[in-house]
């Protein structure tokens, strides 16, 4: 049977203790002592190796195990393994110069200005590591200088990180080349998952409608792309793209009316991303409609509205301006005819202006002109034969004008515009313009930013010879931003 031998403490001669428990905790010797092994291994009550030697090389634990450093403690003589400890805490401009220490990164935010990082006295193996924070490195700039007389990159001058988003490893190798980036990307992962915008250019607005942002273009200007996404489908943006309205066509101030202009040319198309209600012009199903930005500025040409005609004789209105974005260009709505034997015909455009009154026939204007697919507009109406005095009205984005009608002496309606609530609130843009009243009547400007076709001039009242104005164009994109 084997013997148990049962005690707290093994002593010395002198009476200092050899072996100690106290609680759960066994000490071995005393702090001043040293604890040597007969053998080459310290081992487990089960056998297995807490510390091993074999010759010089000293092994702690065995195969499977994991050394653990307890909570608090430190380890020094070990060296790096090419990895850097992130200091989470942001320096920023107020922090700079920032002096580095081997083994660190830093993410340093310059919104406020440019940052200095000074980096350690360089021996092999040193790392630092840098990281642009807030993206705006572009902006403002770090300088990273070297210790004293150190290089970098072989040099013994100061490196400027000037590109956004970008991160930087750097590694002390020797005297002669001194610190190298081992590491720089500039691929700027951000989480970037929808576009970043601005606009320019008098009363442009960008406005916030859920998940979107919609940019308006009342007056020319610059739809700035800052980011895009890394998501390919969020970078499809949606637009509304209206050109100005035709101006209603001069009457003579007998007995002829004279055909209203055409509404402006109306394209748009929904992205899949940007959930709202578009008009039945949507052109997403066309690829060459698509619009995918990528991050620059696209110039936006809002186009004016057609003047009406105040000339006497067969003049018709002035057709309106186009409006564009990237490769979308919306063509102006068509002039209204003039109301004056022998009268004139609508003039063609994104829709046509209708026809003026005359003795005998006159078309009015073609639509879709030049011609895209869904069309951006619809001709104007006809002066059919046998009628006199009175005029077609203008071609609107979603129907035809309407033809001349006799004997009313009433304008007729212009053809029906696109209704889309790509800003959120349903609105009406491109219809084209009345004709004119017989034998007397006001004349009304299409309204500003609506694309819409001014009306015709009427007859015999002097005051009324001048067609009225079409109304300017707009430019609407609407996008994802979260």
């Amino acid at each position: 049977m084997a013997s148990t031998i049962k005690v707290d403490n093994v002593q010395n001669q002198p009476g200092t203790n050899i072996v100690n428990k106290c609680s759960t905790t066994v000490n071995i010797g005393a702090a001043s002592d040293n604890i040597r092994s007969a053998g080459n291994n310290l081992q487990a009550s089960d056998g297995g190796n807490l510390i091993s030697q074999s010759g010089t090389d000293i092994t702690l634990g065995a195969s499977g195990d994991t050394i653990n450093l307890a909570s608090g403690a430190s380890q020094t003589g070990f060296g790096r393994t090419g990895t850097v400890d992130w200091v989470t805490t942001p320096k920023v401009t107020g922090d700079s110069p920032v002096t580095a220490a081997t083994g660190s990164g830093y993410f340093l935010n310059t919104t406020a200005g440019t940052i200095t990082i000074n980096l350690p006295a360089g021996a092999a193996g040193s790392i630092v590591s840098v990281m642009d924070y807030a993206a705006t490195w572009d902006s403002n700039v770090v300088t990273v200088s070297p210790n004293g007389s150190e290089k970098i990159g072989g040099t013994n001058s100061n490196v400027a990180l000037n590109t956004k988003g970008q991160s930087v490893t750097f590694v002390y190798v020797d005297s002669t080349q001194g610190w190298l980036n081992t590491m720089d990307s500039t691929s700027n992962v951000r989480g970037g998952t929808f576009i970043t915008a601005t606009v320019s250019g008098v009363g442009n607005t960008l406005t916030c409608s859920g998940t979107c942002k919609v940019a308006k273009f009342i007056a020319p200007g610059t739809f700035c792309v800052s980011a895009i996404s890394l998501c390919a489908a969020n970078n499809l943006v949606s637009y509304a793209v209206v050109a100005g309205g035709g101006g209603g066509g001069a009457g003579n101030g007998g007995s002829f009316a004279s055909g209203g202009g055409g509404g402006g040319g109306f394209r748009e198309l929904k992205s899949p991303s940007t959930p709202y209600t578009a008009s039945p012009l949507d052109g997403y199903p066309n690829a060459p409609n698509r619009i995918t930005v990528s991050a620059t500025g696209y110039p936006i040409v809002v186009g004016g509205g057609g003047p009406g005609s105040s000339a006497s004789g067969c003049t018709p209105g002035v057709s309106g301006g186009v409006s564009t974005f990237s490769t979308i260009c919306s063509a102006g709505g068509g002039g209204g005819g003039a109301g004056q034997g022998p009268g004139s015909p609508g003039v063609a455009g994104g829709s046509g202006g209708g026809a003026g009154s005359a003795p005998g026939p006159l078309g009015g204007g073609a639509g879709n002109t030049p011609p895209v697919t869904p069309p951006q507009g619809f001709a104007g109406g006809d002066h059919p034969p046998s009628i006199c005095q009175n005029a077609g009205s203008g071609g609107g984005a979603t129907a035809v004008g309407a033809d001349a009608v006799p004997g009313t002496g009433n304008p007729v309606a212009g053809g029906a515009g696109a209704v889309t609530c790509i800003s959120a609130t349903p609105t009406t843009y491109s219809t084209g313009g009345a004709s004119g009243n017989w034998p007397s009547g006001p004349t009304t400007n299409g309204p500003d930013n609506s694309g819409i076709g001014g009306k015709g001039a009427g007859g015999c009242n002097p005051s009324y010879i001048t067609g009225a104005n079409g109304g300017s164009g707009i430019v609407i994109i609407r996008y994802r931003y979260q």
